[in-house]
């Protein structure tokens, strides 16, 4: 609906400039830096024992004495699928990341996001994309056999 006196779109939210309001941005500028690095946290492990799943059952096919298993390869898919799925969750999150911090300097809180306009970088950004890459890492190495 619009303003009949001026004829403009009216914002979506009317912004008053308190430090309560500027604390709750801050807040909600934490929160969603916490949940990337959730997603972090979550893109790490699934990494990490995918690679591990791989790593332990070629290992054990090697060792003297062991059954051979019925499925040999399931541990390698598992452990592809497990990958990809830390590296897939990884990416993700830095897009909606990306997407939530572009909201929240966006014109509407500029007034209560304080700082500057163009916002503050943030290192999660860097622990992201090095996340991806030692996923990615992962992934070809395991498809390629490599380790």
């Amino acid at each position: 609906m619009s303003d009949p006196d001026t004829g403009k779109q009216p914002h979506r939210f009317d912004v008053d400039v308190t430090a309560n309001n500027h604390f709750a941005w801050v807040r909600t500028r934490l929160a969603v830096e916490r949940t990337l690095m959730a997603y972090m946290r979550t893109a790490v492990s699934l990494i990490g024992f995918g690679f591990a799943i791989v790593q332990f059952f070629e290992r054990l096919r090697d060792m003297p004495g062991a059954a051979p298993a019925l499925y040999p390869d399931a541990a390698w898919y598992l452990g592809l699928a497990l990958i990809f799925c830390g590296v897939m969750a990884m990416v993700i999150s830095i897009r909606e990341f990306h997407w939530i911090l572009r909201y929240l300097w966006s014109e509407n809180f500029a007034a209560i996001a304080g700082m500057t306009a163009e916002g503050r970088p943030t290192p999660l950004y860097a622990v992201a994309a090095a996340i991806v890459i030692i996923g990615t890492f992962a992934f070809f190495a395991v498809l390629l056999r490599v380790v």
